[in-house]
């Protein structure tokens, strides 16, 4: 616990640097280079994939899609990159049949497609008009839903949500982590109506909470039987007392992607 809260507290200032005060460029990149680990963690430390030349390849595109998010390329370009990664895959099934089979493809998919275009939406939300002053929402929501399901569930937890996959979430934490969420959007909505004098839609705001915590969850849960299913307490070491990447954005991967069609076909605020 000890390590878990000293990490917190050195990562959650870099964390705010980053998305608030460096350049969109630095911020993609930094994400990128972190997707491409997270393609590795979820790809080979699993053993789901056991060829290093896929493992880099899908690396090498979850890098790239952050890139092409950060740009605002034209879709046409994006089809043309999911083509030659499609292309490359399919090549080396074709190289390697025995080895190589189409669920090893699949699965690179999700680890270098996927799994990187749901969290790259945190760097579509940072080109926004609004981007600098919504960028913390997905953070908000999947951090408080966490925080809050964490302690609800550590004092009141009795019922099990899925003992099978993740033994320590309980019903009580989801609860929890639903009015963590919605507590955090709800702050953080007072702050931009009073202190940055935006138009807020507080309604909209407690919406945001409220789904934004249902999908955070289900993803923790989705990562957790990928885990359980092959053998692993932890995706990686990377982030001391976290693990590793996915594991601190396991629910975020979630999160973002809908925040990110929230914002856009919800506004929470106006200029």
């Amino acid at each position: 616990m000890k390590t878990r809260v000293i990490s917190a507290a050195v990562l959650v200032p870099i964390l705010f640097l980053i998305v608030l005060v460096a350049p969109v460029s630095a911020a993609a990149a930094i994400l990128g280079m972190l997707l491409a680990i997270a393609a590795y963690e979820l790809l080979y430390r699993t053993g789901l994939v056991k060829q290093p030349r896929l493992v880099i390849y899908s690396s090498v595109m979850a890098f790239a899609i952050s890139m092409w998010s950060y740009f605002e390329a034209a879709r046409a370009y994006f089809v043309l990159l999911l083509m030659a990664f499609f292309m490359l895959m399919l090549a080396e099934m074709m190289m390697d049949h025995i080895k190589v089979h189409f669920e090893t493809v699949s699965m690179c998919f999700v680890g270098g497609v996927m799994i990187p275009y749901f969290l790259t939406a945190l760097i579509r939300i940072l080109t926004m008009n609004v981007g600098r002053y919504v960028i913390l929402i997905p953070f908000i929501v999947a951090f408080m839903n966490d925080a809050g399901a964490y302690f609800v569930g550590l004092r009141f937890g009795k019922h099990k949500l899925a003992p099978v996959v993740s033994p320590n979430k309980t019903i009580e934490g989801v609860f929890g982590g639903l009015g963590g969420a919605m507590l955090g959007m709800l702050i953080y909505a007072l702050i931009l109506d009073f202190f940055l004098k935006f138009e807020v839609n507080y309604l909209i705001a407690l919406l945001y909470g409220l789904l934004g915590s249902a999908v955070g969850t289900f993803g923790d849960l989705c990562f957790s039987i990928i885990k359980r299913q092959t053998g692993i307490k932890d995706y990686g070491n990377l982030i001391p007392g976290h693990g590793g990447v996915l594991d601190r954005f396991d629910s975020l991967s979630m999160v973002a992607p809908l925040m990110e069609a929230l914002l856009l076909l919800l506004p929470l605020v106006k200029m």
